[in-house]
């Protein structure tokens, strides 16, 4: 799995939500022997013993459950030890769900019906966005990354929240204000998912642009994939609408800029993909997640 990311040039790497415990090792003795260091580690990693695939929202720190929630502590704070011993400065973190439906399918079905700003698909989403601005799961997230936070401090490891695609996500941006509102300490900050902010705006949700200019100052990192319209993400960069040369000046030279692409994605599209980034951004984007 290295290896064939190594040898693509990529000099960085993610460790994502798909790790098994019986890899750990392995990965441990790759990185002893190549110049490839880990940039970030994806929770959960590694994976709950339980669960058979990559799952990064299978315990939720928004459950009604208090025993999952507790769950969700206790792996997140695996997460938080295990990108120590590694020596990765980030984990990235999901946050959940509210408890409503998602509309995302819907919205998506009318765009591609060729129904886009129509009544029913003005209305579907309305319905949707008032649907969330009712539910309120923010206490219960706050309280669960109190400790989360402290864990990650005691262990030098940032937590970058990553913006999600669906509606039902949490946090949504007035979440995001204030939870940076009550978490002051740069421990927790942002981790912008271009593909994911892509297809909000293709939804009519928000403005990319808009949206980065207002994470930047808590941005931690980045995972960059394009997007096909409406919804088809984690594609190589420039094969989709993500407009990387506006909105690249707008990332801290620090934040770590981690491909995260479709298993399909075949070898040689990636490489001329990474020559072309590098020859238009000066930038050595050798930072690949390996689960991608």
């Amino acid at each position: 799995m290295l290896a064939e990311i190594w040898e693509l040039g990529f000099r960085q790497v993610e460790l994502g939500h798909g790790i098994r415990l019986s890899l750990i090792q392995g990965i441990a003795e790759f990185l002893r022997d190549h110049d490839l260091a880990i940039s970030s580690v994806h929770n959960f990693c590694p994976l709950p013993l339980e669960v058979f695939r990559a799952s990064p929202d299978c315990l939720q720190c928004t459950s009604s459950d208090p025993t999952e929630r507790k769950r969700a502590e206790r792996h997140t704070f695996a997460t938080i030890d295990q990108a120590a011993r590694f020596g990765a400065p980030f984990v990235v973190l999901h946050l959940g769900f509210a408890p409503m439906r998602d509309a995302n399918r819907q919205l998506s079905k009318l765009i591609h019906q060729g129904k886009i700003f129509g009544r029913t698909f003005v209305q579907t989403k309305l319905r949707a966005l008032q649907q969330r601005e009712k539910t309120d799961v923010y206490p219960r997230v706050r309280d669960w990354l109190i400790p989360v936070v402290e864990h990650a401090k005691q262990a030098r490891v940032r937590l970058g929240i990553e913006n999600r695609t669906e509606l039902d996500t949490f946090p949504n941006e007035s979440e995001f204000n204030k939870l940076f509102d009550d978490f002051k300490e740069p421990v927790l900050g942002r981790w912008h998912d271009f593909g994911h902010a892509q297809v909000r705006q293709h939804l009519t949700l928000l403005d990319h642009a808009e949206l980065l200019q207002g994470a930047a100052p808590r941005l931690l990192g980045c995972h960059v994939h394009d997007v096909i319209y409406p919804d088809r993400d984690h594609r190589i960069p420039f094969t989709g609408t993500v407009p990387f040369k506006e909105l690249l000046p707008m990332i801290p030279a620090h934040a770590p800029l981690v491909w995260e692409l479709w298993p399909s994605a075949k070898a040689d599209a990636i490489r001329t993909a990474l020559e072309k980034w590098r020859e238009l951004f000066h930038q050595d984007a050798g930072n690949a997640k390996n689960a991608a």
